[in-house]
């Protein structure tokens, strides 16, 4: 029996022949592949007349900065006073602990000796919560009521 198996086809062993398919598989490329080559074109400089000497750009300036002047202590005073006035009638708008409204009272009264401003200032001090801090805040109150009576003997 003979095992050999039999083939029909011839297989390509020759280079040439390998050669020649690949030729016209590649013949067949180029066939559908064809592009118009553009002839390059580089530009030719032209000649530039002789220019006159470039100038250099003038130097910028340096800029000055301008300090306003510092306000002198009569102006401070001025500006001090006028906060207080604007103030005075936005205490009791003002979104803060009794503790702070009790502080912002004393440093009116202390800046404008306006007795008027006991009674807000006592109020706030009542409302603070911390019995030490309201205890100390009593004792200012007192101190305060105490000094604008003495200021007005003498």
């Amino acid at each position: 029996m003979d095992i050999e198996p039999q083939t029909t086809t011839k297989p390509i062993s020759d280079d040439q022949e390998l050669a020649k398919v690949l030729a016209g598989v590649s013949q067949q490329a180029d066939d559908a592949l064809q592009f118009e080559e553009t002839p390059s074109s580089i530009p030719t400089p032209t000649p530039v007349a002789a220019a006159e000497p470039v100038q250099p750009a003038p130097a910028m300036p340096t800029p000055t900065i301008v300090t306003p002047p510092s306000p002198t202590s009569d102006d401070l005073e001025g500006i001090k006073k006028d906060a207080i006035v604007e103030l005075r009638p936005l205490v009791d708008k003002l979104d803060i602990s009794p503790e702070e409204k009790f502080d912002t009272y004393l440093l009116l009264i202390r800046s404008t000796d306006d007795k008027a401003l006991i009674a807000p200032a006592h109020a706030a001090a009542q409302a603070i919560t911390d019995e030490a801090r309201r205890a100390q805040a009593l004792l200012d109150i007192i101190k305060e009521i105490d000094y604008l009576s003495n200021t007005q003997k003498a």
